[in-house]
């Protein structure tokens, strides 16, 4: 009988599990939201009982769905936010606190003594061990804020009473009992803890940022049977999200690049063996480790907002009932009018990293209506996008060569020639449009656009044998429709400076 791999995708917004055949196809799949939770501005909290719950449920509703058993599956893969913070008690389960998410600023205090610690480096501090700033987006400043504010747990987290993981250790802790303690090198190296080089908990910056390396889960590969479910299914793939698409879109080689395009946008290319250092504002990370084998790296760049934009627009003014509508909204209009939306909600990540920006609109008159400002809302994805690919080839070009390599073949990491594309907002055809007029390159979506968590399938079917080799994943890779630019160089330039000029009125906003 025919087996198959479940792939749990725990993003931001919900969670889904999906069961992927053997050539990559999804046969069936589940999906529920869970509450987002803001108790101050510029603070975004999930509850992490609700999350399990949720993918528990889902997980068994994907396999009765597709009338299976559990004996029908033979690995589960996981893909998850990143940098979003649990901390529960060893003993009983039972979270100390809600999940603090990835978006979330309260640790822009933390992130600013932690600069003025070393103020020859500041915001680059770690970033030679870890390939990060110092940024509320980690999740270290946000263990150091549960320890220091929800009361008891520096005590407990001292005893070895208490236990951190990302949301891929969280899910792994329950599926397995709470038997397995682990993280991914993926998921660790967005903690600001790990060193990218060793791919350990770094103790200068556990003690910079008073963490006990006793409740910071192992860190393990990517692709390895880590435990079982009490059904007996093998636990076997993990993945962050980005890292995860990375790894879907078959992105194997040095110099392929994917945009992820959800409730952030994230381009991620591959940089093979090099752990690439950024002088542009992009994070150097862990690409994926596939058991045994060397890691691979990547530079990447993060958007906070971009979908997220769209859900605004449409709970916070009502402009427009679901976010598929946007896309006929923008359509009624030729072009933006002049108008420029930076959605800096979080502050601006890469290649900026300002905590103190705040969203602007900028160009409005009297000339300017609701679809206008649906079709900036939409554009500023892809204006988003193109800054972050122009750090990109900065970095790539001057990155030193492998091992084996003349100096000249790494220059080849900045030839971007195309780019994958994939996540919620690849269906509105209008963005894909605009983005590939602005880059000038051809956007590609995949046949199959859940590649967030066939990535994580993949992952976990090779650790169990499922698929021999990431050759039998190329072979699955088709693509489904590509967009090539129709702008004249010179209204592109245009656009994109004036984009440019609004970013500008965000910084600085919060004192």
């Amino acid at each position: 009988m025919t087996k198959f791999i479940a792939s749990i995708d725990q993003g931001t917004t919900s969670s889904r599990c999906i069961l992927f055949d053997a050539t990559g196809t999804p046969l069936t799949s589940a999906q529920n939201e869970h509450r987002q939770i803001y108790p101050q501005p510029g603070w975004v909290e999930h509850d992490p009982l609700e999350i399990w719950a949720r993918v528990e449920g889902l997980l068994a509703e994907a396999i009765a769905r597709a009338q299976l058993t559990p004996r029908d599956i033979v690995a589960i893969g996981i893909t998850n936010q990143r940098e979003t913070a649990v901390v529960w008690e060893k003993a009983t389960g039972k979270p100390i606190h809600n999940a603090v998410v990835w978006q979330d600023t309260r640790t822009a205090s933390i992130c600013q003594e932690l600069a003025k610690g070393a103020p020859a480096l500041g915001q680059d501090r770690y970033r030679a061990k870890t390939g990060l700033p110092l940024a509320t987006y980690f999740s270290g400043p946000k263990i150091k804020w549960l320890l220091d504010h929800v009361s008891g747990a520096r005590e407990k987290a001292l005893a070895g009473d208490v236990l951190f993981g990302t949301i891929d250790t969280w899910l792994i802790w329950n599926l397995t009992g709470g038997q397995v303690h682990v993280t991914d090198v993926t998921n660790a190296g967005r903690t600001l803890l790990m060193d990218l080089q060793t791919l350990d908990w770094d103790d200068g910056i556990l003690h910079d940022l008073d963490v006990p390396r006793a409740m910071l889960p192992k860190i393990v590969s990517s692709s390895e049977v880590f435990g079982q479910t009490r059904d007996g299914i093998p636990v076997a793939g993990v993945m962050g999200d980005q890292h995860a698409a990375l790894f879907g879109q078959t992105c194997f080689n040095p110099g392929d690049a994917k945009n992820t395009y959800g409730t952030g946008c994230f381009m991620l290319m591959n940089t093979g063996e090099n752990a690439v250092p950024s002088t542009n504002g992009l994070l150097t990370t862990l690409g994926y480790k596939l058991g045994k084998a060397k890691p691979v790296y990547a530079l990447e760049g993060s958007i906070a907002i971009t979908g997220a934009l769209v859900q605004w627009l449409r709970d916070n003014l009502g402009l427009i009932e679901k976010s598929d509508d946007i896309e006929v909204l923008a359509r009624s209009v030729d072009d933006n009018g002049g108008v420029y939306f930076v959605p800096a909600f979080s502050g601006l990540y890469a290649p900026y990293w300002k905590d103190n920006a705040r969203g602007v609109i900028a160009g409005l008159t009297r000339y300017a209506t609701k679809a206008h400002l649906a079709r900036a809302a939409l554009e500023a994805t892809a204006f988003q996008t193109r800054e972050v690919l122009e750090a990109m080839k900065k970095d790539a070009a001057v990155a030193q060569p492998q091992p084996g390599q003349e100096r000249g073949e790494s220059r080849s990491l900045s030839g971007l020639t195309q780019l994958k594309v994939d996540g919620g907002m690849v269906r509105n055809e209008l963005l894909m449009q605009f983005q590939a007029d602005l880059l000038d390159v051809p956007v590609i979506r995949p046949r199959v656009s859940e590649t967030t968590a066939l990535g994580a399938a993949y992952a976990a079917g090779l650790a169990v044998g499922y698929w021999s080799s990431t050759d039998d994943l190329r072979a699955n890779w088709q693509a489904d429709r590509t967009w090539r630019s129709h702008m004249a160089a010179a209204r592109r330039d245009t656009l994109y400076r004036t984009w440019q000029k609004a970013v500008t009125r965000t910084f600085d906003w919060v004192e």
